[in-house]
């Protein structure tokens, strides 16, 4: 089994958000036990010199095979966090998306490979459940992002 830990540095990341009426579409996060510990839409890191979007458009082809769009401007906000006890730290692009026509949304389980040949499990969940009794919605603060329509800077947890 791999283990995932965070990268020793500062990352950029451009998450996804595709909607199917009020439920999310997001992946399946483990701890290393193989317990389902929370979710986070799809995306992936934003190489050196490459724009979010462009970022953003090459994950979703590398993951589920299909061409986005890019539907509005993205919020950005900081993450830094931990994940079995090693610090994270990411910047995060968060832009709402459409997928095409041709992919099917009335699947409930989408399954995809990461680059490292991982498997990967894509659901669509409610976001009134994550964070209270269901899992944790990732990254940290962007169910709070999500719930505030007006865009104001949302106070810092720590």
């Amino acid at each position: 089994m791999t283990r995932w830990r965070p990268h020793a540095g500062i990352r950029i990341k451009a998450i996804g958000l595709h909607w199917r009426a009020d439920k999310l579409l997001a992946s399946e996060v483990y701890n290393d036990l193989g317990q389902l510990k929370g979710v986070r839409p799809l995306g992936g890191t934003v190489e050196f010199g490459e724009p979010w979007q462009t970022a953003l458009k090459r994950e979703f082809l590398e993951e589920l095979n299909v061409s986005i769009q890019i539907s509005g401007a993205p919020f950005i906000f900081e993450n830094i966090y931990q994940h079995e006890g090693h610090p994270g730290h990411e910047v995060i692009f968060a832009a709402e998306v459409e997928l095409p026509d041709s992919f099917d949304l009335n699947r409930d389980v989408v399954t995809f490979k990461e680059d490292n040949g991982i498997e990967c499990v894509a659901r669509w969940f409610d976001l009134e459940t994550l964070d209270t009794g269901g899992p944790e919605l990732y990254p940290t603060g962007l169910k709070a992002r999500l719930q505030n329509s007006s865009n104001e800077v949302i106070p810092d947890s720590q």
